[in-house]
């Protein structure tokens, strides 16, 4: 549920109408699939290792391991700031979604508060919520996110099954249009895709159009990098896990993982369908004349059109609500990411690391502070220049998680080699040798064809990330300062273990190879043979066995 949490925010409510406009109907459907198929392989990957040998931060400790420790001290600081970056960013947008205004011609809403209180005053007050959320003692805050989870999954789920009934139902007397729109939008003139690409400059000025087959092309690989950005967050399952009492339980983790991958890939393709049937790809509000951030969310276009205005009202509040608890997600990640750094010593003096490892009732409070004081300098940053931050910080964002992704499933190729030449070892015994054995009943989680999948997901996340950028290239006026802010997080990376190895090892480039453990301590296995999320029917036939099993297995993924 925290990872649900995490990654059902503003991407969900508000990207999707850029998605629809950018690449059309079928071209955004298509897009969240595909990218969807590459974020379940990079989770599978990490949780895969995570439930074998379930550590405090694994995104920065498994690459510590496997591939080197520089990797890992450049990985875990990146992860860091993506999450503080993405804190502030949600507490912004949370500010920005409470002045709320849909005006277009026949319906005029809007939210009062937001407008006479400036803007510095609902930072400050979500601020303080998210601060004092995360400094609950853990037992406390695992359930909050639950029932929050609860929430998320309802009103996303009712969300869709309103999308579709509006779009087959017949129109209310007060809806603009008079017949049920069908497959309208997804036929002539819209089209399945949107073959038109819109080249626009930094001052979001128009400069060409790109047509026909690069013109789709273009808008696909747009929208492919805007679905990528919104499914950050489904990571999130795998930092929990040190903090787990499930995982006495080591299927845990694989159900967790299969579970969270299923449910928002789901999610987030079907919401993108139901609304592409009741919004068209050229409305106003989503191709940049919206007044506010909840007037550009296609449900709430698609309410307003249908002659349910009062909805758009507790929409908003909802999308408001779930990108405050998104803010809250983050912050307890770079809290535990912090920490972790702290643990390891990588976090400058001792004195300041040691501050930072104390812990009280679970929680650890100075990491925790620390990681809200860089959120609240962001995000009262953006009163005054807000331009300037969201363009400086928001790709930094977007590329370093790409860059952090490509890392994971090296990683974990790295680690299933290592199985392997563990297993073949004549120094173990035969029961060690059995906890290293993939195809083993009590091997916690196997995802078959799984180098396959880290493969796919680390070329899929290196090509997007190298090609980040192409918008740029295609301006007019071009800037290579600008151009080289798309590929910040490669840049980070290298001198993050740049200077790991600096500090390290001074100048002795020779000393400066691959520094990696290959440690495979704290394995676990699964309980017993009987396995999770598997449909085995105890006997033949319709029988009152069979039934119970069925339910039974139903209930486990239902859960």
């Amino acid at each position: 549920m925290i990872a649900l949490n995490a990654t059902i925010a503003d991407g969900l409510f508000f990207a999707t109408g850029t998605s629809l406009a950018v690449a059309g109907p079928g071209g955004a459907v298509l897009c969240y699939v595909l990218t969807g198929t590459v974020m379940s392989s990079i989770i599978s990957s990490l949780c895969e290792m995570t439930a074998l040998m379930p550590v405090n931060a694994p995104i920065m400790e498994f690459p510590r391991r496997f591939l080197d420790r520089g990797v890992g001290f450049a990985v875990g600081w990146m992860y860091w700031l993506v999450w503080v970056v993405g804190a502030a960013g949600q507490i912004i947008n949370t500010s920005k979604t409470v002045e709320f205004r849909y005006d277009d011609g026949k319906t005029n809403l809007n939210w009062n508060m937001g407008e006479y209180l400036n803007s510095a005053i609902w930072i400050s007050i979500f601020l303080f919520l998210v601060i004092s959320i995360n400094m609950l003692p853990v037992k406390v805050y695992g359930q909050f996110e639950y029932l929050v989870g609860c929430f998320k999954l309802t009103f996303v789920t009712m969300l869709i099954l309103l999308m579709l009934t509006l779009d087959v139902m017949k129109p209310r007397a007060d809806a603009y249009y008079k017949q049920a729109p069908g497959r309208k939008y997804w036929d002539q003139p819209y089209t399945f895709f949107n073959q038109v690409y819109s080249v626009t400059g930094e001052d979001g000025r128009f400069q060409r159009y790109i047509n026909g087959t690069a013109g789709t092309f273009l808008n696909m690989w747009t929208t492919c990098v805007i679905a990528m950005s919104t499914y950050t967050g489904m990571d999130v399952i795998a930092a929990t896990a040190a903090e787990s009492k499930a995982l006495a339980d080591a299927e845990s983790m694989k159900m967790g993982s299969r579970k969270t991958s299923i449910r928002i890939v789901t999610l987030y393709s079907f919401s993108m369908l139901t609304a592409s049937l009741v919004v068209p790809r050229d409305h106003p509000f989503i191709n940049g004349h919206a007044q506010s951030p909840g007037s550009r969310s296609i449900f709430i276009i698609a309410v307003v059109e249908a002659g349910l205005p009062n909805l758009a009202h507790f929409f908003n509040a909802a999308f408001l609500f779930c990108q405050l608890t998104s803010a809250i997600n983050y912050v307890y990640l770079a809290s535990r990411v912090l920490h972790t750094l702290a643990l390891h010593g990588q976090t400058g003096p001792k004195w300041i690391a040691k501050r930072l490892q104390t812990c009280r009732r679970g929680v650890p409070v100075r990491a925790v502070v620390s990681v809200m004081g860089m959120v609240a300098i962001i995000s009262y940053m953006s009163l005054s220049h807000t331009i300037l931050v969201f363009y400086y910080y928001l790709p930094v964002m977007t590329i370093s998680l790409l860059t952090v992704y490509v890392v994971i499933c090296a990683t974990y190729l790295c680690f299933f080699k290592t199985l392997k030449e563990a297993k073949l070892c004549r120094n173990i015994s035969e029961a060690q040798a059995a906890m290293y054995d993939r195809d083993h009943p009590r091997y916690p989680y196997k995802s078959h064809g799984q180098w396959l999948k880290a493969l796919y997901g680390m070329i899929a996340c290196a090509i997007i990330a190298a090609f980040n950028g192409v918008g740029l290239i295609l301006q007019k006026s071009f800037h290579v300062l600008h151009f080289l802010e798309s590929y910040v997080g490669l840049l980070m990376l290298f001198l993050l273990i740049l200077g790991y190895k600096i500090r390290k090892h001074r100048f002795q480039i020779s000393e400066w190879g691959l520094e990696r453990s290959n440690d495979l301590c704290n394995v676990i296995q699964a309980a017993s043979e009987v396995r999770k999320g598997r449909l085995k029917l105890p006997n033949s036939g319709f029988t009152k066995q069979n039934i119970y099993a069925f339910f039974a297995w139903v209930w486990v993924w239902m859960q």
